[in-house]
């Protein structure tokens, strides 16, 4: 009924030990194991030793106590007359909402969030750049030619002076956010043929803040219990959500600190030399991480740090922060890498190298303070929204980067001179190589200035198609990136090159599928042709979760040079490990621009057989596209390759 691709059905059988054991990880045969890396699993075991609270633990500790109705999705908790439970004696609501209602509203409740999330993300971008073009920041606008696209958008005299154009756009972006009737992005770079479907359904969206008000408040009791009602505005949210945050924001993100070039960096744990004062900008926002680099190119910013007796000062990039500045960034001497994903960070601050944890707007965890005392480190919170307790506040405001970042490297060495002396785990063996920083624009430059390559190849048949990989990590479908990685390898095995971006595409690094060695070691023989042609490896780094919008302006580009709807092309989705509320936003997005979007582990509707069969079957009579669900990952890059297949089919190619 659900169209699963796991062979164990909708109650899936218990994970032997809650760790899945994967015949893929060399050294984890017959062993429970939290991650498919080597290193996380090395210091997996240290913190064990050291009897501290972590993510492997904890998830395994409420393994036992889920609740079936959250997992269904059949529970609702908003109101003093609950919580709500349904089953076959209680059949709706004390309010008289029914399963299905309930179902798609929760679903609903979580994409409101990654919206609300995102379009946060594009008001600080914004406010930054209209800051920054009136000569407050320490920034500089690398890309002009990103301001033009924007004034394009709005409807702004491109020969305009830079700095007074950049105001126009700043200012325009930030109204746009709030429009009352349809997005301005929407109207300027959705296809038409997208925009007859939306049109068509009423998803049609206005500004992501004004949608976002709407859809809280619908949300709220006794207001929209139809099951329809709700699953139309978690599309309108999607369609609000890529054109009208994700991608002014990064092409805003590109203006200020340059579009994304191709160029090799260094991944994993072993990026930490305890040697250095090492700065950890962690979170989904580059600002205060670009201004520690430029901070600390300083000679006497690093002679004080020598002066510590450190070797000089590392900025090390973590999560998605550290994948916007990797793309953008060299790696040498005040760049370092990037250490890993959200579910490693208790991991890598267990090593004794760090000495400041700056946290912006997401990915922090709660309980980090036993960490910092035990480790030496400080945690400094450079958004209002972090609320991580020991933190030191430092809050981020444009025009105040300069002095956040000169405070944080004085607190850094400061922590050094306490640190430098203390034991640490010398984790160097753990680096991996990686190309990284594609975009479309690097895309075209590879590809000789046109798409015309591309299209050929994709045509004949040497890549079938691609997809893009936009994930999490999780544990909830085996140990952490496991399913990311083995499902990349199925479907560059099968000749379909991989797009990664969001958490998941550091586990894609760290496995080293982000490099030339892998096209000989996993791509098919085909797309192995085409990389070595082209000098790429057969998994493209696209960086962060907010790259969606990159993504999707990607697929868009595909789709106008074919003459065809973004529906119609032999391109798919996969989340293999989504986790959090950004993730099932980006997955309307991605359904209501028409494309096969496969997830895992399965989200919580399966207590609703109406709500399943519209998202699986019916959206796609609607938008073009659907969810695919599935945690083999063999089985769902079959479900892939047949979409694919299809779609090629229905083209003549």
């Amino acid at each position: 009924m659900f169209g699963f691709f796991g062979r164990k059905g909708q109650e899936e059988k218990k994970k032997e030990e809650n760790f899945c054991v994967e015949s893929d990880l060399s050294k984890g045969i017959g062993l429970k194991v939290p991650s498919f890396h080597e290193s996380v699993n090395y210091m997996y075991q240290k913190v064990k030793e050291a009897q501290l609270s972590n993510v492997a633990d904890r998830f395994e500790a409420m393994e036992a106590v889920r609740c079936k109705f959250c997992k269904e999705g059949v529970s609702c908790q908003l109101c003093s007359m609950g919580p709500c439970r349904i089953t076959p004696k209680t059949p709706r609501g004390v309010c008289g909402i029914d399963v299905h209602g309930i179902v798609m509203r929760n679903l609903l409740i979580k994409a409101n969030m990654g919206l609300s999330a995102y379009t946060y993300h594009c008001r600080e971008a914004a406010l930054t750049l209209l800051e920054t073009a009136k000569g407050n920041t320490i920034y500089e606008i690398k890309d002009p030619s990103k301001i033009d696209l924007l004034a394009e958008v709005l409807d702004i005299d491109t020969s305009l002076p830079l700095n007074e154009k950049a105001k126009l756009v700043a200012e325009g972006v930030l109204k746009s956010l709030s429009q009352n009737d349809y997005s301005v992005f929407v109207e300027k770079l959705a296809p038409e043929s997208r925009k007859e479907v939306f049109r068509k359904l009423g998803i049609m969206p206005k500004g992501p803040m004004n949608e976002l008000v709407d859809s809280v408040t619908r949300s709220m009791t006794n207001i929209d219990g139809d099951y329809i009602s709700l699953a139309l505005a978690a599309l309108r949210n999607g369609v609000a959500s890529a054109f009208g945050a994700l991608i002014p924001l990064e092409i805003i993100q590109d203006a200020l600190y340059g579009t994304p070039t191709p160029h090799e960096c260094e991944v994993d744990f072993g990026v930490l030399d305890p040697d250095y004062v090492n700065i950890l900008p962690n979170g989904h926002e580059p600002f205060v991480g670009m201004a520690l680099v430029e901070v600390a190119k300083d000679p006497e910013i690093q002679k004080m740090a020598r002066e510590a007796g450190a070797k000089g000062i590392k900025i090390v990039g973590s999560i998605e922060t550290g994948q916007e500045m990797m793309a953008r960034l060299q790696c040498g001497d005040v760049f370092a890498g990037l250490t890993s994903n959200w579910i490693s960070i208790e991991y890598f601050l267990s090593t004794g190298a760090v000495d400041v944890f700056a946290m912006d707007m997401n990915c922090s965890l709660a309980n980090l303070k036993e960490y910092a005392d035990k480790y030496n480190f400080k945690l400094v919170a450079v958004s209002n929204l972090i609320g991580v307790p020991g933190s030191i506040r430092l809050e981020y405001k444009p025009g105040k980067e300069k002095e956040i970042a000169k405070e944080i490297i004085k607190i850094a060495i400061e922590n050094f001179k306490e640190r430098k002396n203390k034991p640490n785990t010398d984790v160097s063996r753990f680096k991996q190589k990686a190309i990284v920083g594609f975009s479309a624009e690097a895309i075209v430059n590879a590809l000789g200035g046109s798409l015309n390559p591309l299209l050929e190849v994709i045509k004949s048949g040497d890549i079938k198609g691609v997809v893009a990989l936009v994930n999490c990590t999780s544990l909830a479908n085996g140990p952490q990136d496991s399913m990311t990685v083995q499902i990349a390898k199925e479907l560059i095995k099968r000749d379909i090159l991989v797009i990664g971006a969001g958490c998941g595409n550091a586990g894609l690094q760290k496995a080293g599928l982000e490099t030339l060695e892998a096209v000989d070691k996993y791509a098919g023989p085909k797309l192995a042709g085409i990389c070595k042609a082209l000098g790429i490896p057969p998994v493209l780094s696209f960086g962060t979760c907010t790259d969606t919008g990159r993504i999707i302006m990607t697929v868009i580009a595909i789709a106008n040079a074919l003459g065809v709807d973004p529906s119609q092309l032999p391109v798919a989705v996969t989340a293999p490990e989504y986790m959090e509320q950004k993730a099932v936003i980006d997955g309307f997005s991605a359904v209501a621009m028409g494309l096969y979007t496969h997830v895992s582990p399965v989200p919580p509707v399966t207590g609703s057989d109406k709500v399943v069969k519209l998202l699986t079957e019916e959206v796609e009579g609607l938008t073009g596209g659907k969810i695919a669900v599935g945690n083999d990952p063999i089985l769902a890059a079959d479900g892939i390759e047949e979409h694919i297949m299809k779609k090629r089919e229905a083209l003549g190619i």
